[in-house]
Order: structure tokens, then sequence, then C-alpha cells
């Protein structure tokens, strides 16, 4: 969708201004292409999509939600190209921490052998990693920079964005924000304290908040402090009153307040309807939010998964029904799931697949349900709401999946890096800003595996060591694959360079070809047995068997031991979609098998109505690793 093309952003004119080493402005970004590749529907949309809120939709794309795969660089550069600069009400974002931390999804098998989990310690090319919080400082700064520059761009005039953050670069990241969109604009440092949550820590006092650096776009964003004091389940209304409330002979809420704080105050009685329909007034300490525990029925495998509750309080305080709201660390799909149940329209993005397949899944589910609750009742467009207690119509009933890049046949940046580290036996250095770490004495460079080395990549290393001459190491580098002219570059570069003292000579690791490290990439791919059939008017599915090489590599077990000690290979599959007119390109969910709890398993049986004339019938299976098999048959 679109060309690739050169988009210009606007230069960030705040003070004061940080500066650090490799510091650049962002000037333009590339806008590349995507690629649909999937789309959900769970029920006729036509309706929604009368609303008058969605005329100024950008004509690049269908009405619905918008979930793009790729590096959040790359993305919001194709959302600026493609119509949609400006147009971003609400922006949340929870970007990595820079705590030198390494987030792993560790995932369990489904069912009866949901206690053989697959541990997060050690993991191998078909593993999902989130993403590796661990950053050179400088690295790290210039990343969020281009990012704010990026989504500044996007926001509204009267839109907001919270950056969710923690101790370790609350101070930088607060300074970064001021100089993207002028410290006039920067309305609070709101604290999220965690209740109940206590560590030991020896010579250190325990840290229980995070912060959300609320920044706004101009004078005109505002917060509906109305809407925060009310949360649509009638049940939990009161949340954050934080007294006891009485009824009265009518059956009205009502509870005891004070006029003032001093001694002797008389104390009076106020209905809590009128407490809401005043909108009381939250400070910048938010401790009536729980913080997720290990154990809560919210979660779904991210160890950063925030709480509904906390994206709840942000979504309805700086945005309205059907106004768009972004994620770009979408991670568990929190933002995208909120935004759905409180009548918002939504864009999120991820570079993980599993975050991508994560939210999908949940999409999925917040839809189908939001679809029946419609059929039971009139649709009502967006704004008619007439009953403050009850759920907003939804924005919209489908969403999209697209990809940027082509970022899907990329291995991430981190992982790469995490991978070649273990398999070649490379320290990491986690402090450098050019080398990813030592092998002995040399220091080691490793090449994007998106590309092979080139005589770009030498020409940086040069300009790094002209830099720094005091570095007299030799130099690995690790990729895959190696341009021929690369090759003339580094003979050019070590004919210079002989003796047993030479300073700076160049070797590589070709981790396909190397005779020592060669066959890094060697992946057994999952693997599935299905039948599909037409019989008269209908569709009949049946998956007899499926089999992870890679789960079966984490639990350290042969086939054999496996299909002994778990004999149900249903227990593998995280869940089930199918499309009855496949096109090859864009696959279209006609239905979608996802188990409610881990115990729940896939039906495997499946039985649908068959379209008219001859069909491609393709069947898409996501383990529990987030590996995908597709499996196909004209019918």
């Amino acid at each position: 969708m679109s060309e690739k093309k050169e988009i210009k952003i606007t230069a960030a004119k705040g003070r004061p201004m940080l500066t650090w080493v490799g510091k650049r402005p962002l000037r333009s970004v590339t806008a590349f292409p995507a690629q649909h590749v999937e789309t959900f529907a769970a029920t006729d949309v036509g309706a929604i999509h009368e609303s008058p809120a969605s005329k100024d939709w950008p004509a690049a794309y269908p009405q619905g939600g918008l979930l793009f795969h790729g590096d959040n660089k790359e993305v919001l550069g194709h959302l600026l190209a493609n119509g949609f600069r400006g147009k971003v009400k609400l922006i949340y974002i929870d970007p990595p921490f820079d705590s030198g931390a390494d987030y792993v999804r560790k995932v369990q098998l489904r069912g009866g052998a949901a206690t053989a989990k697959i541990g997060g310690e050690s993991y191998a090319l078909g593993e999902q990693i989130q993403y590796t919080d661990i950053w050179a400082n400088d690295n790290y700064l210039q990343f969020m920079y281009e990012r704010l520059m990026l989504l500044k761009e996007l926001l509204a005039r009267d839109g907001a964005l919270y950056l969710h953050c923690d101790w370790h670069k609350n101070h930088l990241l607060r300074m970064l924000v001021e100089e993207v969109f002028g410290p006039e604009n920067f309305r609070n440092e709101i604290v999220w304290t965690y209740p109940g949550r206590e560590m030991h820590i020896e010579n250190k006092f325990n840290s229980k908040h995070d912060c959300l650096l609320f920044v706004a776009k101009s004078d005109e964003t505002k917060i509906n402090m109305k809407d925060i004091a009310i949360v649509y389940d009638k049940g939990e209304r009161l949340k954050g009153l934080r007294r006891k409330v009485e009824i009265d002979e009518d059956g009205r809420e009502w509870v005891w307040e004070t006029r003032g704080q001093s001694a002797g105050q008389e104390p009076y009685k106020r209905y809590v309807e009128d407490i809401i329909k005043d909108g009381r007034a939250l400070n910048d300490v938010w401790d009536d939010v729980q913080f997720l525990r290990g154990n809560d029925p919210e979660r779904a495998g991210y160890p950063t998964q925030k709480p509904v509750s906390l994206i709840e309080r942000i979504i309805l305080a700086s945005s309205n029904p059907n106004d768009l709201v972004l994620d770009c660390f979408i991670g568990s799909g929190t933002t995208a799931a909120v935004a759905q149940k409180l009548g918002r329209r939504w864009i999120g993005c991820d570079i993980n697949k599993g975050a991508i397949q994560t939210t999908a899944k949940r999409l999925q589910g917040i839809m189908t349900e939001q679809a029946g609750a419609i059929h039971e009742s009139p649709l009502q467009l967006p704004g008619m709401e007439t009953d403050e207690t009850a759920a907003p119509t939804p924005a919209q009933l489908s969403f999209g999946v697209w990809r940027v890049n082509d970022y899907d046949l990329k291995i991430q940046r981190n992982e790469a890096i995490k991978l070649a580290c273990e398999y070649v036996g490379i320290e990491r250095l986690a402090s450098d800003s050019f080398f990813d770490g030592k092998l002995g004495k040399k220091l080691v460079k490793i090449v994007p595996f998106e590309h092979p080395l080139s005589p770009l990549d030498l020409e940086e290393l040069k300009r790094e060591l002209e830099a720094r001459p005091e570095l007299e190491n030799c130099i690995v580098f690790v990729c895959l694959g190696i341009e021929l002219a690369a090759r003339t570059w580094i003979e050019d570069w070590n004919r210079l360079r002989k003796g047993a003292e030479t300073v700076n000579k160049i070797e590589v690791i070709e981790l396909r070809t190397d005779a020592k490290y060669g066959n890094f990439i060697k992946h057994d791919p999952a693997a599935g047995k299905v039948t599909i059939a037409r019989s008269a008017d209908k569709i009949i599915i049946q998956i007899e068997d499926f089999i992870s090489p890679t789960i079966l590599k984490r639990l350290d077990m042969d086939m054999p031991l496996f299909k002994a000690k778990i004999s149900d290979w249903r227990s593998q599959i995280d869940c089930v979609m199918i499309d009855t007119a496949y096109d090859g390109e864009v696959f279209n969910v006609v239905l979608s098998d996802v188990p409610e709890k881990k115990k729940d398993l896939i039906e495997g049986s499946y039985t649908l109505a068959a379209p008219d004339g001859k069909t491609t019938v393709a069947v898409k299976i996501i383990d529990m690793l987030g590996e995908e098999v597709l499996i196909s048959k004209e019918v």
C-alpha cells in the first residue's frame, strides 16, 4: 500500500536540548509500503461505518482496526504517508524501560499438559522474544527521540500522549518529551504506585511506582475529568471514591463529605450521582489501580503487561467515542482491547510477531462478544447512547493485520544479537554504542540479519575506528551473507595489516557457510496433518495431528517420549483460524477457534458453509510458541 517515499518531519524546538553521543535530528523518514496479510470481521459492519465520525478516515485503508507488524519507526512513517498525520487523538506507549532485563515469552502447553512449562532461560530461533531491554544509553535515547518526533506528527492538535516509564530513564525521557513537544505542553508526571507490591532489596529503598509522562499537543488538549469517574461496569462505578457507600430509602447511593480539611468541620450527606456528575478531580498520584500479579486472569503471557483499569482511565480521560487511539508498542494488546471496548478506533503495532498474534486473538474475542450483544438489541450509532452505565457502541467490528517492509521475513535485531552471541560464544557489551560484544580480545559487530555484510557496514566501521584511535583490537563481523564488494574491501584493508602485532584486522563469521559456525540457521518447522473436504454445501475440516519440533526441543524430549508423556497433540496448539475462500494473499478469518482457558484445547473438527463454486480453504494453526502453519486445499 503506497510506494516507498521520504516523509518530512518538523524539527523539535523545545528547550533545554538533551545531548548524547551520536544524536541525529530526524528530518525525514522513509515510508515503506504495507502488505495486507489478514482480516477479521465479527459481523456485518456497514452500519457502524456509516457513522459521521468515520468520514475523516484516510482513503488508503478500509475502516476498522489496524494492526501492524514491523519496526514502529517504519510503521509510523507509513502512517504519516497514508493520511494519518494529525488524526490521532490519544497515544499511549509503554516502551522498553532500559532496565537491563530480558523479556522472553514464557508459554505453557494446553490442557492436561499445562504443567509442562516451557522455560525462558534458553531459547532457539523459533521462540518469540518480546524484546531485550538492554541498550547502550545513547542508542536508547536516539531510539526514543526518533519515535517521539514521529508521534508528534501523527497527534491531533487537541491530542495527548502518555509515555509509561520507570525510574531508569524517567528523567531523560522527561527532557526528551519537552524538547520534542515543548516544555509548555508538558502537563503532568503521574505517579502510579502499586498497592501491596512488596520486594526486599538490600541497601536500597523499594521501588513501588511507575511514571506516566502526560504531554499535550497544544493548549487545545483537554481532560474529560467527569468521564474518569464513570466505569461502564456499574459494579465498578465507585472505584476511586474509597469511602463507604450508604443507600437511602429511595435507593440512592450517598457518602459522607466534609467541606474542608480543618478539624471540627461538620460532615454532610452527598449523593454519589452528584459526585460522578461533578467529576471529582484526580491528582497526579494514582494508588487505586492494582499491579498485575502472575496469576491474574488478565495475564496474556507478557511480563510487562499493564492492567486494563490503568489504560481505561487514560483512554477515558483523553479521548471520546470514535476518536483514534494509537499504541506503537502494543505488546499484549491491552490498549487496543480497552479502546475497542470503549468505542474508540485504534491502531497498534509491534516488532514482535508474538505480540501481533496475542493482540489479534484478544481482539477477535472482544469483537465477537460485542457483535453478539448488538444482535440482541437494535444497533445504535456512536453518540446515540442514553444509558451512561452501558458500554458505547463499538467504533468497528473488524480489523486487518498488515506487514510493513516485509518484517515477517526478518529476525529482530535484539534477537539476532542474543542468538548469535550464544551460538558463537560472544561476550555481550551492553555499554558500547557500536560493538555488540567480544570474542576473546577481538571486538564483534553483528550485522542485522535482513541484509548481507556490505561496503556500507565496513565504511561505518572505518569511521568508528577513526573516532576511537585508541582501539587496537582486531574486528570480527558476524553476518548472514556477504556481498562480493565487501570481500574485496576486506582483502584490501587486511593487506595493509599483516604480522602478529597488527591492529584492527577484520575477520568475518558468515553463519551459513563458516567452517566452524556454519548451519546457524537450522529450523525444523512445525507441521500438521489436516484433511479438508467438501460435502454438498459444507466444508469439513479435520486436524488429525500436529507436531512442533521447536517445542520438543525446548522440552528436551524426542517424539516418542513426548507422545508417551503428552498424549494429546492439541496441547501444542494455541489457536486455529480458517478462511473458506483464501486468495493466497490476505487471510480472511471466517472461523477462529481460540480456547478461553489454558486448560482448554482446540476443537480440531470444523464444519462450515461452503462458498459457491470451487474455492481454496486455508487452515492456519498457531502453536504455543507463536509459529504458524498454513495448510490449504482447493475443494
